[in-house]
């Protein structure tokens, strides 16, 4: 069973920067999609950001991109978000996902595709 723990959330001011966790375990040897996915109070779960752990390519939402940036690192299973210049619209619970997927190194951003999911950790960004 794959587990996804996420870790660095917290408040900050307009502008600043956070880091996001997600520590991955119950799966060897194969490479997927994992990502990272958004949700404010009232508002949908958006999909953020996305990455092949095998091909690297990423895959980022128009509203984050120039900002965030998404990294794994394989030898330690975690999944990472750099987040800078963060602004209140930020503000939401975010989540780390990953399914088994990701023909030709490509993954997208639909909440559907996604099979396993992380607890959430809040960000809050304040003006």
């Amino acid at each position: 069973q794959v587990q996804l723990v996420e870790s660095g959330g917290g408040s900050v001011q307009d502008g600043g920067s956070l880091r996001l966790s997600c520590a991955a375990s119950g799966y060897t040897g194969r490479s997927y999609c994992m990502a990272w996915f958004r949700q404010a109070p009232g508002k949908e779960r958006e999909g953020v950001a996305a990455i092949h752990t095998g091909y690297g390519r990423t895959n980022y939402a128009d509203s984050v991109q120039g900002r965030f940036t998404i990294s794994h690192d394989n030898a330690k299973n975690t999944l990472y978000l750099q987040m800078n210049s963060l602004k209140p619209d930020d503000t939401a619970v975010y989540y780390c996902a990953a399914h088994f997927g990701g023909g030709g190194g490509y993954c997208y951003l639909g909440r559907y595709e996604y099979k396993y999911w992380g607890q959430g950790t809040q960000v809050t960004v304040s003006s």
